[in-house]
Parts: structure tokens; sequence; C-alpha cells
């Protein structure tokens, strides 16, 4: 089942290519979609689709960010039905765990986590894809969109510590600096926003408990978006437990606020197995990183929750049918 995601982003895309001089209906005639989805933004479309538009984008105006440039524009009410849910939540903290909340309203792909220590925090972005990479400009999209959501909560001056991408950077920065100012990085080991840690529980002055209420008990009320499955809640929990050395069915049942007894029943009632989930986030998650010669496989094998590179490469080996250092041989270009 693919990965779904509202189609306001190609409804947004379709502002921005213009001034790009890209034909938008040709380009969304090339991922085989309709013109319904750059005039209708509350379609639920396949995440491939923008993924593959922006990149042919990028390509047919030699270079331009098109990610950022849409980003630029981003506006807290192309979130679509859960603006409202955001604007008036007590504090930017409250506003990202809703966005996990109602994830089903905006996009499937986008997993957000929050990581605090000292006097900073992290907001740590995935992109959740079947595609070897996400993609420089969608990941870019996405840091942007939620450097609006930021902003609208911390006030249009407020800027970040840095931004992070794990891509490599472009020849051109200049929307880069323009939309993120001067401390960006790129070539990190994440994508993501880093800011003082005090931000996250900063009153919101346009915060409103009963506007809150109101739009959470309308959204509740009159759901849109499929159902999210379990096991896409366990496939998400996986992604994100993963790297940090976790992973077991008791830690991805206590991020999903239920025993492993309970989430093992209700897998399997959706016909599926934790066992068979976890394989499958790794595979994806070690053919991701050994992709990138900046991970050493000893690395790659903790990022995939093993402990000693031996048992990872016994696992690879079964999987890919090749020892990852041979794998890794064979990608390389």
């Amino acid at each position: 089942m693919s990965t779904l995601i509202r189609s306001a982003l190609l409804v947004k895309f379709s502002e921005i290519a213009r001034t790009l001089s890209v034909d938008p209906e040709r380009m969304i005639r090339h991922v085989g979609a309709d013109r319904s989805c750059i005039v209708s933004p509350d379609l639920h479309v396949p995440e491939p689709w923008l993924a593959n538009v922006l990149d042919a984008s990028e390509q047919a105006s030699s270079g331009a960010a098109v990610g950022l440039l849409m980003a630029e524009s981003w506006r807290l009410s192309d979130f679509g039905p859960i603006s409202l849910l955001l604007q008036h939540q007590p504090t930017l903290r409250h506003a990202l765990g809703q966005l996990e909340t109602y994830r089903h309203l905006l996009s499937e792909s986008v997993l957000v986590h929050v990581e605090e220590a000292d006097a900073v925090a992290i907001v740590r972005l995935q992109l959740i894809t079947d595609r070897p990479t996400p993609g420089r400009q969608p990941v870019e999209l996405s840091i942007g969109a939620m450097l609006c959501l930021m902003k609208s909560m911390l006030g249009g001056k407020w800027k970040p510590r840095s931004v992070h991408f794990s891509h490599g950077a472009p020849a051109n920065l200049h929307v880069h600096r323009r939309l993120f100012g001067t401390n960006v990085e790129f070539g990190s080991d994440f994508d993501g926003i880093v800011l003082d840690r005090h931000d996250l529980d900063r009153p919101n002055p346009l915060g409103d408990v009963n506007l809150a209420r109101y739009a959470r008990e309308f959204l509740d009320q009159h759901p849109r978006g499929r159902k999210i499955s379990t096991a896409s809640n366990v496939r998400r929990s996986v992604h994100m437990l993963l790297p940090r050395g976790q992973g077991s069915i008791e830690q991805v049942g206590q991020q999903l606020g239920m025993s492993a007894r309970t989430l093992q029943r209700r897998l399997g009632q959706e016909g599926q197995e934790f066992s068979s989930l976890v394989n499958e986030v790794r595979r994806g998650l070690a053919s991701r990183y050994l992709a990138d010669s900046r991970y050493p496989v000893s690395q790659v094998a903790m990022l995939v929750g093993f402990a000693e590179v031996s048992t990872f490469s016994r696992w690879f080996s079964s999987q890919f049918g090749m020892p990852p250092t041979r794998w890794r041989a064979g990608t390389d270009h």
C-alpha cells in the first residue's frame, strides 16, 4: 500500500513551478497523476508523485531549489484541516505532538522526533519512503515547512540555532541562506532543526485553549484520510528506535502506549508479525545507510540495531545474498 500525502503539496508546487517556467500540468502528467491534484488541496495521493515531480522540475530548471521555494511560500494555513488546532496550541512542544497525532491528515511519510540535551533541542525529521533515499527536494521542503510552523509559534523574526541536512551542499545556497540564515550545515548525520530547549515551552501568544478544543473535536468527529494501521505505527516507531539501539516489541509497545501482548494481538488481527515489520524497516535502513559512503559498515550495523558487525553481516547476507562490503562496492559509481 503506497504512502499517502495531502495534495496541497502539489497545489503549492504548481504555484512555484510557473515562476521557474516549468509547466506544472505537464509535470503532473509525467508522474501519472491528473489535473485535480494541483487544484484540490485535500486529496490524498501517493508520496512518490511529489518526489518525482520535484526531481523532474529540478532538472528542468537547472538545479533550482524547488522544495525550498515551496517552503518559502508556506503558510500555517497550508497545513490544512489541522491549521486551527496548530495555531492555538499553548507551546511548540504541544504543536509538534499534534502533528504526530493527526499525521494521517497531512503526510504518512513524515516522522518528527524531538531530542533534548542540556540547553538545546533537536527536532529531527525523517521521511519514510520506499525509495533508496528520500531525495534532496522533499527533505528541504519538509524542513522548510517545519520552520514555518516554528515561526508561527515563536515569532516571525525567530531563527533556529542551526539547520541540518544529511545531503551534500548544492552549488547555489542563495535560497537556503535567505530562508534559514547562515547556520545551515550539509553532510550532517541527520535532517532537522536545532533550537534553544526553552523555545519548546515558550508560551504561544495566540494560543487559545477553547479554540484548540473546538478544532480537536471537529477533527475527531469528521475524520479524513484512511485509518492508520497498527502495522504502520509500528514501522514508524521502529524507524525512530532502531538507530537509538532499541526496537524490541516491549520498547515499541511502550512508544505506542500499549503492552507487548496487546501489540502482538492487534498486529495479528491485521495479518502482520512484529518480527517481519522490524526486518522490513531494517532492510530499508541498511540499504539507505550503506549507499552513503560516509557511514562505515560498523556504524551501519549499530544504526540498524546490531551490536556486532559479524552478526549484522550474517543477517545482511541472508537478506541481500551478499555481505554488506560487497553490496556497497556494487553500488559505488
